[in-house]
C-alpha cells in the first residue's frame, strides 16, 4: 500500500497536537511519542510498517512549528538555537509549547 501523504499529516498534526496540549509549559515531549501514539490501523493506513519510519516527518513538523513560533526544542535539557535545523540534530530532542503560543491559543 502507498503511503497517503494527506492522511500521514493529518494523523501525526492530530496526534502531535494533543501531545503538546496536553502539557503545560515548560514541560516537553519526546517527538518519538507522536508516531507511537498510532494505532496498527493507522499505521498500516498511512502506508508504514513502524513507527520509527515516520521520525523525519515529525521532525519536520517540528522544525515548520519551531518557525512559526509554536515550539521549542531542547536538546541535553538547552534551547536549540534557531538556526539549527531539526532535521539536522543527531540524537535525541525534546519539544515544548511555545509559553506564549499557549496562552494564544487558549484564547481562539
Amino acid at each position: 500500500m502507498a503511503p497517503d501523504t494527506a492522511s500521514q499529516q493529518g494523523t501525526l498534526v492530530s496526534h502531535l497536537d494533543r501531545l503538546l496540549s496536553s502539557r503545560e509549559y515548560p514541560k516537553t515531549i519526546c517527538p518519538s511519542e507522536v508516531p507511537r501514539a498510532l494505532s496498527a490501523a493507522e499505521l498500516r493506513t498511512i502506508g508504514v510498517a513502524d513507527w520509527r519510519d515516520l521520525m523525519p516527518e515529525v521532525r519536520e513538523m517540528l522544525q515548520d512549528r519551531r518557525r512559526r513560533g509554536q515550539v521549542e526544542i531542547l536538546q541535553k535539557g538547552l534551547l536549540v538555537p534557531d538556526d539549527v535545523n531539526v532535521c539536522d540534530l543527531k540524537g535525541p530532542i525534546r519539544a515544548r509549547k511555545v509559553e506564549e503560543w499557549t496562552a494564544t491559543k487558549a484564547v481562539v
